[in-house]
């Protein structure tokens, strides 16, 4: 299938979809707009970033238990774009909307609203968009199509936050906007919606889908609902992917907690102002892209499991490099270190579940994947600041991160790639 030009068209449309979404996360959720709200919305910076993070908080807790339950449905009616473009549309239009979040206290709700719905629908859209991968490429190309993908995304946020600075940035503001009332950095909403929209819609009408199931709707929901109250019954004899998801749950929760204080550390302890704090982000953008692309070919050519225990060994590696160095050079040096095997980690997870998880239970066993990276995504951020705060020092509590690595690289070790998911029989009950 993937030999078909018509497929490599429909590969291409589903990796671009990866480049339309990151706009998201990477101008909204982590950089220009979540720094308007903590300092240009929240009454001080300490309030601001709190309520982001519980807004943050809320929406994964959200997707975390909502996305099994649709994935189930969803593989009891077939068809997943319907899905993804109905989810899609909720995060574009809450989006676009935070350009009524005006400067002042009074627009904080509006403001948490939004971005909490927004992640919502980025989030669950994933889930479906991650189960169309098997049905795109052979297990041979998985690794290539995930890693073409995930690069892609890296890039695709990257190029977006390009025009969004060119919104912000200028003075006076271009095409009239009032920096007083800070429509420079509100139409960036406009800019991340726009760019979510216009590059996501070749994957309806380039990329294939499942054929419809033909069960009536409701009938659809019963089912599914049964195949994951079944699957859940059963997950203990999924013992091969039970112990990947607990894997990637521990590295993967490593992973986030990175991104998120990542710019922090390097501002506190490392001395860096905001521009460099901007290069920073540059380079672990920059080289986790150019990494998901270069271990691509790796993933197929050695296996998904042994890309992750190579990037979480390299990761382990610089990251405790980073802990011991002072000067901003070694630092940069570290953190393109750090960049280069956060994408292939990432994209090497996503075909991993695709070779294990069993084809007819796709969807749900992404919504699992899913609710994996999201249900203790609050744990790595609460001992980082519980361990900074008790230690008086930023240095200590980024080397929390490391333990995450090292039991997550225990755990796969563990876990059989060569298996695609069957129950391994539990003993029945006497009685």
């Amino acid at each position: 299938m993937s030999d078909a030009p018509a497929s490599r068209r429909a590969i291409a449309a589903w990796c671009l979809y990866d480049w339309a979404n990151s706009a998201f996360p990477t101008v909204i959720g982590t950089i220009l707009f979540s720094a308007y709200f903590t300092t240009g919305v929240a009454p001080t910076d300490e309030i601001g970033t709190a309520l982001w993070g519980q807004a943050t908080a809320i929406a994964g807790l959200v997707v975390a238990v909502v996305s099994p339950v649709l994935g189930a449905i969803a593989d009891q009616g077939g068809r997943r774009k319907p899905w993804i473009a109905v989810l899609s549309s909720i995060s574009v239009v809450a989006t676009a909307l935070l350009w009524f979040v005006t400067p002042e206290p009074s627009a904080i709700l509006l403001a948490l609203v939004l971005y909490g719905t927004a992640t919502f629908g980025f989030e669950l859209a994933l889930v479906f968009y991650n189960a169309m991968l098997p049905d795109l490429a052979s297990d041979e190309r998985l690794g290539r199509v995930s890693g073409w993908g995930w690069g892609l995304g890296y890039f695709g946020g990257l190029a977006c936050l390009a025009l969004g600075l060119a919104l912000v940035q200028p003075d006076p503001a271009p095409f009239g906007l009032d920096k007083t009332t800070a429509e420079h950095v509100r139409a960036v909403a406009f800019v991340v919606a726009g760019w979510f929209a216009l590059f996501a819609w070749p994957l309806f009408v380039f990329t294939p889908d499942r054929p419809r199931s033909g069960l009536p709707v409701g009938v659809a929901v019963r089912s599914g609902l049964a195949a994951l109250k079944a699957t859940l019954k059963r997950l203990p004899g999924y013992r091969n992917v039970l112990r990947f998801l607990i894997a990637k749950m521990i590295y993967i929760d490593g992973l986030n907690t990175l991104f998120t204080f990542g710019g922090i550390y390097a501002a506190g302890t490392i001395g860096m102002d905001l521009e460099e704090v901007l290069l920073f982000g540059v380079i672990i953008n920059v080289s986790s892209g150019i990494g998901a692309f270069a271990f691509a070919w790796v993933d197929d050519w050695i296996g998904a499991k042994p890309t992750i225990v190579i990037a979480l060994s390299a990761l382990i590696l610089f990251g405790t490099g980073v802990l011991f160095v002072d000067e901003k050079m070694w630092f940069y040096i570290f953190a393109l270190g750090i960049g280069a095997f956060l994408g292939p980690a990432q994209a090497a997870s996503r075909s991993m579940m695709a070779r294990l998880a069993p084809r007819e239970l796709m969807t749900e066993f992404f919504g699992l994947y899913a609710l994996a990276g999201k249900a203790t995504a609050f744990v790595g951020p609460a001992v980082l600041g519980w361990v900074t705060v008790l230690a008086d020092s930023q240095r200590i509590g980024m080397a929390t991160i490391l333990p995450f690595f090292i039991v997550g690289l225990w755990l796969i070790l563990g876990v059989r790639e060569d298996v695609r998911a069957a129950p391994t029989p539990v003993p029945a009950q006497g009685g």
